[in-house]
């Protein structure tokens, strides 16, 4: 069974994390499935993505620590550019790698129940992609999270912005795809347009410019260009490069 699911409602993409036995922990297999989805979503003719998972104990619990992924494939904008909206639909426990996740979607419903939490400062290990979480609420909150690992309810969330609804528990992905549909009425050029322009602005951590900077070299390492340029220099005659 894979371990993340895609479901299509109209133009509408449900995107779900499914190792509930495993509390949906984000394991290599996750962040490489994550990564696809996205890809596919943002290639596609689906307007709005919906990033769940299944059960109701736990959005996810973070990065396997016995399987530890490559994290930023799984984070929504990283692993895979979009201009397309994602929405989180949020229940129970968010950790860790999948605080990450969430607070790199466009919009976020939580359950009453759900809990955001942080505790890598305690377990010795962090990704460094947390830090931008000082550009989606106030600072000493963030570091409160962030450095005192101390759990952020769903209404406390709420009040600090970074949560857009609370919602009764089980009802998530229901507000979210409500929420999904009045964005099918917004024009996608626009939407794309708004999308580009808060990023522009928006901070970006040194991790995720170190990403970028690694993703833009990785591909022109992995190029044609680059497999005819070697083989052009062995061959001792001009490349003849097509620019992919």
């Amino acid at each position: 069974m894979s371990v993340v699911t895609v479901e299509q409602r109209g133009a509408i993409s449900i995107i779900r994390i499914n190792r509930p036995d495993k509390l949906n922990a984000i394991s290599s297999d996750v962040a490489l499935e994550l990564q696809v989805a996205f890809e596919d979503f943002e290639r596609s003719d689906q307007r709005v993505a919906v990033l769940s998972s299944v059960g109701a104990r736990a959005f996810s619990a973070g990065a396997d620590i016995h399987d530890l992924p490559d994290l930023w494939r799984a984070v929504p904008g990283l692993g895979c550019k979009l201009s397309k909206p994602v929405i989180a639909a949020v229940s129970g426990w968010c950790v860790g790698g999948a605080l990450v996740m969430a607070m790199m979607c466009d919009l976020l419903v939580a359950t009453e129940d759900a809990v955001f939490s942080y505790p890598e400062a305690r377990l010795g290990l962090t990704f460094g992609l947390i830090a931008s979480l000082v550009t989606r609420m106030p600072h000493k909150m963030a570091m409160e999270v962030m450095l005192l690992g101390r759990h952020l309810s769903a209404s406390r969330a709420y009040d600090v912005g970074f949560a857009n609804e609370v919602v009764a528990n089980g009802t998530h992905e229901a507000a979210a795809l409500a929420m999904a549909e009045e964005l099918l009425g917004s024009a996608p050029l626009v939407i794309a347009a708004l999308k580009q322009l808060v990023n522009d602005v928006l901070p970006t951590g040194p991790v995720e410019r170190m990403l970028a900077t690694s993703q833009a070299l990785a591909a022109v390492r992995e190029s044609e260009d680059f497999a005819e340029g070697a083989q052009a220099f062995a061959e001792k005659r001009s490349p003849r490069f097509q620019g992919r």
